[in-house]
């Protein structure tokens, strides 16, 4: 890595004020920091030393992504070969899983870093770090035979108005890569539902790739009727988009997250715990195929487990008070079970359930912190 310092360093003064290319320095600064810690000091102010900086925090979060990944990779091989029925090796489906996924990971980091790079050369400030993470997110989320002209429209949306206009990372009140899922929902709904879209290739007569979801919703077949085990949707061998259908890969970047100290555990156990209760309680009353659905089933499909673990807890968007991150895990939980069994035209609810909860995430956090202070004067006086 010394012959990339002593390259960095060399044209460092180039990019530096004074230097003929003084305006990109945000890009410079990007790439330097990106491979390297970096090496300001702090000239006046309080301030904490850490090792762990922002950049370094968002590749821990890639990290945990990287068994989703590759469980999405396979899994797209895997039920592209059992659409045409063919028989293929583990090798086969991740080689094929590789070329399909490639290309949407580079629209999304290609369009994203160049609009984050061209919205810092026009601030003058350093490239935010948060698209490291987003970038590898929202092809995750997406459904594998998306348009990749979508895919960019939907980045450059998420980009732009979902974060920029609020100022960047750490301003945006929005999860930019479920804003990049809605815009897509909204925009191109025969693009994200149906039982065609969520596997590559199932244009085939006689086979349908609609996920569990999308049967249920349909209220034409009960769990117990479909093709799936609740092992299936725990390991993952069912339709869905990319990185959301193993629940155990999920977990796997879960329990990455909370020895880190990256991700909330109060979030993540309590959206469980909400989606649960809630799921349980209209279990009781089993009006349609989905209230009927056992509890613990809706949290093994759809993206509920991977909304809880990599979208709810986004930091930014997210409640900050202990104590309302509880309360903000339970309401993404209940609203994302309100929403798949109220209303069949949007049955993937955890979407719509962590958006809906960014915005009120404030005002959770407003009336913690007011309700402490008033415990507080209240403890005083007496």
């Amino acid at each position: 890595m010394k012959i990339f310092k002593n390259i960095l360093n060399t044209i460092k003064p180039h990019f530096e004020k004074g230097g003929k290319l003084e305006k990109l320095y945000p890009a410079y600064d990007a790439f330097e920091t990106f491979l390297f810690v970096p090496d300001h000091t702090t000239k006046k102010g309080s301030h904490i030393r850490d090792s762990i900086d922002l950049k370094r925090t968002m590749a821990f979060v890639i990290i945990a992504l990287l068994p989703c990944l590759l469980f999405g990779i396979w899994n797209i091989g895997d039920q592209y070969h059992l659409a045409k029925g063919i028989e293929a090796s583990v090798i086969d489906n991740i080689i094929f899983g590789f070329w399909k996924f490639l290309p949407l990971l580079i629209v999304s980091y290609g369009v994203g870093l160049t609009i984050e790079f061209a919205f810092a050369v026009y601030r003058g400030h350093s490239v935010n770090e948060g698209y490291l993470v987003t970038g590898m997110l929202i092809p995750l989320i997406m459904p594998v035979d998306l348009p990749l002209w979508m895919l960019a429209i939907s980045v450059i949306f998420a980009v732009i108005i979902g974060k920029e206009v609020f100022g960047g990372t750490g301003m945006n009140i929005l999860n930019p890569a479920l804003t990049a899922r809605a815009f897509v929902f909204f925009a191109y709904p025969s693009y994200m539902s149906g039982d065609k879209v969520w596997v590559h290739g199932a244009l085939v007569d006689g086979y349908s790739g609609e996920t569990i979801l999308g049967a249920l919703a349909a209220n034409k077949s009960s769990w117990e009727s479909l093709m799936w085990s609740s092992y299936d949707a725990f390991m993952g061998f069912i339709p869905g988009s990319i990185g959301e259908t193993s629940v155990i890969a999920i977990l796997l970047g879960a329990v990455f997250l909370l020895l880190t100290g990256i991700g909330s555990w109060r979030i993540i156990l309590s959206t469980f715990i909400g989606g649960y209760l809630t799921a349980l309680l209209f279990n009781y009353f089993g009006m349609n195929m989905l209230m009927s659905t056992p509890a613990h089933i809706h949290l093994l499909i759809g993206g509920f487990a991977f909304g809880a673990v990599f979208m709810a807890t986004d930091p930014v968007t997210a409640s900050q008070t202990n104590t309302g991150k509880i309360i903000y895990g339970l309401l993404v939980g209940f609203f994302a079970i309100v929403i798949r069994i109220f209303n069949p035209a949007y049955p993937e609810g955890m979407m719509l359930a962590i958006l809906l909860m960014n915005v009120f995430a404030p005002l959770i956090d407003h009336y913690v912190i007011g309700a402490n202070i008033k415990k507080r004067i209240n403890r005083l006086k007496n």
